[in-house]
């Protein structure tokens, strides 16, 4: 899984963490969380704001 796969990435976090407010999710755990997902293998760094925001985006909708 590549941080271009925010879809998928917003499902397993959905998954993941039932009990988590996405809305209420820091950028900064969001992050260690995308990066800590079994099939998740791209740069870390590379989790920028932009990218960030699009996952918690469609996290929320998930959970909607």
């Amino acid at each position: 899984m590549k941080w271009t796969d925010v879809q998928e990435i917003a499902i397993e976090l959905a998954e993941t963490h039932p009990e988590i407010n996405p809305a209420n999710v820091r950028f900064t755990d969001l992050h260690n969380w995308v990066v800590s997902l079994p099939d998740f293998d791209d740069d870390s760094s590379r989790g920028g704001e932009k990218v960030l925001e699009a996952i918690q985006a469609a996290w929320m909708g998930e959970v909607e």
